[in-house]
């Protein structure tokens, strides 16, 4: 196989769709940006929002994910990455992390003619094509191909995958018996977002991110972009009172009273963080980064980068059951019956097992939701220690100094709360078991609002041929509160408006909102809001279903068993 000699060095070369599936197919790293061509290889390993973000944007147009997560000046260095640019509308690939494979690029005239006479029926049938796959269980990759077969319906792009280097397609009522149960239920959630949302052929998803992209000017002409520093004020003085509230609590010895304001304060932080690691503040990476691990590291015990690596990855696959992290909570957790066959995570590189105890436990965790999150917090202290031990965060490059202010941070916050509160100011056990448990429980209510926004939402896989806009709103829900109350849910239940711009102030996402919604009206996209007690039913109602799932499967496979039928299904 040779190497694309594709022209590198003048970033006004044209490049092919065929040359750039080559690069990607030889290991490059490309990724469309305002149809210039960028080569991100070099990159990767600096990139402060980490590696994976990157990856999953492999062969696809990135535009509107950079824009949406990037500053200007960023933007602008990525210019320097530039090898070239593409003509016309881009039509992405899925990308290697997600299983799509690629041919490499053959320099030879007649195969390429060949090629390019073929190409646009080949590449729907090739495995770099840009639809996206059934996943199979994991390790038997090898033995069960699954392809995804469109809708039919009026005006829909057909949406394929392939997982095989195979182009022969088995016929259509074979695909269709040869489906299991719990494929031929992803393939009806599939179908039914289909017939909710918009069409995903391209003049269709084209005018959607038209109208995303002037609805952003407008956002910025109204001013919608500069922070409110008044609001931050507030903000401070509310955290100035709650932490005065807990060390006075300790003074008078009402240990479990001050964990509760102590818990608070950590709950409230955590808002303030989340701005922070979106340069939603200062809009300077470096003072807002500075910012967000004070308030994280220093005061909270929770790394800073971490959450920036996790969550711009959250921010682009969005509730994809093998690739958001937010979502992949086994063996606790499964908001989808895709989880029982013990997927790969991309992120986490391993295999989230179904289980003798994820059977259990899902089968229950509609009851099991609300006391485990309770206990959330300790979880994020070994995230947070795991990503700073083992280096992986970015060691060169504008973040080479992330980790070791994070270190400090760490080493500070375990010296004030570890040692001189919990170790020298609180005299007994039960008085400290009493404040770490009080102080760490009261948190709950975050990890609620977190889940919130997602658990009840689509998981289903539309394919690469999706717009960026169209797949948040229909991936995120936002939820309803009186405006006095904005400081509780501190910007979190306008995630939908903060999916589609997430540089905004979280101050200005209640007046942003609006204008989210007119902009829904107009392209025909539902927009997900409900109030706060239904989400939680809608979260606890999914969580249900899963495990309502995961109970007959268990039964059906233990009739099975019974009667010694290994028929596949």
């Amino acid at each position: 196989m040779g190497r694309s000699t594709a022209p590198k060095s003048r970033k006004g070369t044209v490049l092919t769709r065929r040359e750039i599936e080559g690069l990607i197919a030889d290991g490059r790293s490309i990724i469309i940006v305002e149809n210039k061509v960028l080569k991100a290889d070099v990159w990767l390993k600096y990139h402060p929002g980490g590696d994976k973000a990157i990856m999953h944007m492999v062969g696809r147009d990135a535009t509107d994910e950079v824009n949406a997560l990037h500053s200007a000046e960023a933007r602008k260095r990525m210019d320097a990455y530039q090898i070239g640019v593409v003509e016309g509308r881009w039509n992405n690939f899925l990308p290697p992390i997600q299983g799509g494979r690629f041919r490499a690029y053959v320099e030879c005239e007649e195969r390429l003619e060949f090629e390019e006479h073929h190409e646009q029926n080949s590449s729907s049938e090739s495995s770099s094509a840009s639809g996206s796959p059934l996943f199979e269980p994991a390790g038997d990759r090898s033995a069960r191909i699954r392809r995804r077969r469109s809708s039919h319906g009026s005006g829909l792009h057909a949406v394929s995958s392939v997982s095989s280097l195979s182009s022969i397609e088995p016929l259509e009522h074979e695909k269709e018996r040869k489906l299991s149960h719990m494929d031929a239920y992803t393939q009806h959630e599939i179908n039914l977002d289909l017939a909710k949302y918009p069409a995903l052929d391209p003049a269709t998803q084209d005018g959607i991110v038209q109208r995303y992209r002037q609805l952003n000017e407008r956002i910025r002409a109204e001013g919608l972009y500069q922070c409110n520093y008044i609001s931050y004020m507030i903000e401070l003085c509310r955290y100035s009172f709650l932490f005065g509230m807990c060390l006075l609590c300790l003074h008078w010895s009402w240990y479990g009273t001050s964990g509760l304001f102590l818990g608070v304060f950590w709950h409230q932080l955590v808002f303030t963080a989340h701005d922070a690691g979106h340069m939603g503040i200062t809009h300077s990476f470096t003072l807002d980064t500075i910012i967000g691990i004070i308030i994280a590291d220093f005061l909270g015990g929770l790394s800073l980068g971490w959450w920036k690596r996790n969550h711009n990855v959250h921010h682009i696959v969005t509730n994809s059951p093998e690739h958001d992290p937010d979502i992949e909570h086994m063996p606790f957790f499964a908001i989808s019956h895709r989880f029982f066959d013990s997927l790969r995570s991309t992120y986490y590189d391993r295999i989230m097992t179904y289980d003798f105890f994820a059977k259990f436990t899902i089968r229950y965790q509609q009851y099991l939701y609300y006391p485990i999150l309770t206990l959330g917090r300790f979880n994020l202290y070994r995230l947070s220690w795991e990503y700073l031990l083992l280096g992986l965060g970015p060691n060169k490059g504008p973040a080479w100094w992330h980790r070791w202010l994070e270190i400090a941070g760490q080493l500070f916050f375990w010296t004030w709360f570890g040692y001189g509160i919990v170790y020298h100011s609180i005299p007994t056990i039960s008085g400290r078991l009493a404040f770490i448990l009080v102080s760490h429980m009261v948190t709950a209510p975050l990890h609620v609002q977190i889940t919130l926004s997602h658990f009840a939402m689509s998981t289903a896989d539309l394919g690469v041929h999706e717009s960026f806009p169209q797949k948040m709103l229909r991936t995120t829900m936002d939820v309803d509160c009186p405006e006095w109350l904005d400081f509780f849910h501190g910007g979190l239940q306008f995630q939908a408006v903060h999916h589609l711009y997430p540089r905004i102030p979280r101050h200005n996402l209640r007046r942003t909102q609006k204008l989210v919604r007119g902009f829904c009206e107009e392209v025909g996209i539902p927009y997900a809001l409900y109030g706060f007690v239904d989400g939680n039913r809608e979260v606890v109602g999914r969580l249900g279903e899963v495990g309502r799932q995961a109970r007959i499967l268990a039964e059906c496979q233990r009739r099975m068993a019974e009667r010694g039928d290994s028929g596949g299904h």
